[in-house]
């Protein structure tokens, strides 16, 4: 399905003001960690296999939006992050606005301004545009159900919010749901979409409702290559194919594993997907590689305690050198003990985000 005809359901010429209004609306958006990851796409925004991820809670994009009527009588946006004019970003979300007007229309009356900031690096691996796009997408949601009276019910909100922040960024969609959600038509689970979107947490055992994930940040450099160029680049890769069957296998296997609880399962399948979709990066091409010295350090310590220990702890990465740690909160005091004393001083300057399982994205004002 191509893009003219996904915003074709979703398109609303009513979505237009009289009386054009001038607003301020907050939201604060988080981040969310792919358990089973998606690495390749196809057609417009679209996965080449499903995923299925945690919501993260302490990892968040914080976006205000005040919106006035054009001087100009056209569109016009401006955007600020962490109080710095970022010419990148705007014109990433410029191109995001005007791809999304026919579904928004009122878009094209007013000037958008935007100031956003991160609770965490950007562009290190961590999907800061999965928080930041994820925020955008709930505001201009939140300003259809304020002004044109649509969107009264939170599951239509939440799919047409889901659904527009994957057109900014793919894993965005995850991002607002709590807890687990996946994104991808998934065997066996018909309510499942390439579209949006899908809550899956009422699917699996209560040991994940509060589950940690402690992000070690190794670097906190922009990563050398994008996401959505790495996502390209699985277009010419030798094993691709393989690894989008591997991917559909393996969502069916941790909802079934995460129904039963089974953390060594759980474990094994995480770590294995961390360490496939670096593989996709080092067997493209061009290969390129964003795990640094620390970044494998700090995986051996991982497999070392937990083989001493016998705890279910693991790891897994994103698109990036960071390594996110994930136990249940049974073990809490333990874990935090070795991060203190074998995991923290490998990281920049000691960096550790705290986190766990969150409840998704929420509109402040």
């Amino acid at each position: 399905m191509n893009i003219t005809a996904q915003i074709e359901s979703f398109r609303n010429e009513g979505l237009k003001f009289n009386n054009i209004p001038s607003g301020e609306i907050i939201c604060h958006s988080p981040s969310n960690i792919a358990l089973v990851k998606y690495w390749g796409k196809i057609d417009t925004q679209i996965p080449c296999n499903p995923s299925i991820s945690f919501t993260l809670d302490n990892a968040v994009s914080k976006t205000k939006l005040k919106y006035q009527p054009s001087e100009s009588g056209k569109f016009e946006l401006e955007f600020l992050f962490e109080n710095t004019k970022n010419p990148k970003f705007e014109e990433k979300i410029v191109k995001f606005f005007q791809s999304i007007s026919e579904v928004f229309p009122f878009i094209n009356q007013l000037k958008f301004s935007f100031e956003s900031e991160n609770t965490f690096p950007h562009s290190a691996g961590i999907a800061s545009s999965a928080s930041g796009m994820s925020a955008i997408a709930m505001i201009l949601c939140e300003m259809e159900k304020q002004h044109f009276g649509g969107l009264q019910n939170r599951e239509e909100f939440l799919k047409k919010a889901s659904f527009i922040a994957r057109l900014g960024s793919g894993s965005a969609c995850r991002s607002l749901y709590p807890e687990l959600a996946s994104w991808g038509e998934i065997d066996g689970y018909a309510n499942t979409s390439n579209l949006w979107a899908t809550q899956m947490n009422h699917e699996v055992d209560a040991v994940f409702a509060n589950y940690h994930d402690d992000i070690l940040i190794v670097d906190k450099k922009e990563k050398s290559v994008s996401s959505r160029a790495g996502h390209g680049l699985m277009n010419g890769n030798p094993y691709a194919e393989n690894r989008f069957q591997q991917g559909k296998e393996n969502v069916v296997k941790i909802i079934d594993i995460m129904k039963a609880g089974d953390l060594e399962a759980f474990n094994s399948i995480v770590e294995s997907e961390a360490l496939t979709l670096h593989a996709m990066m080092m067997t493209s091409n061009p290969y390129f590689l964003l795990m640094r010295p620390n970044t494998v350090t700090i995986i051996e310590k991982i497999f070392a305690y937990r083989n001493d220990t016998k705890l279910p702890v693991c790891f897994t990465l994103d698109a990036g050198p960071n390594i996110h740690l994930l136990y249940p909160d049974s073990i809490k005091t333990e874990i935090q003990a070795f991060i203190d004393s074998e995991l923290k001083p490998l990281t920049y300057e000691n960096t550790v985000i705290v986190d766990q399982v969150g409840q998704g994205s929420k509109i402040i004002s």
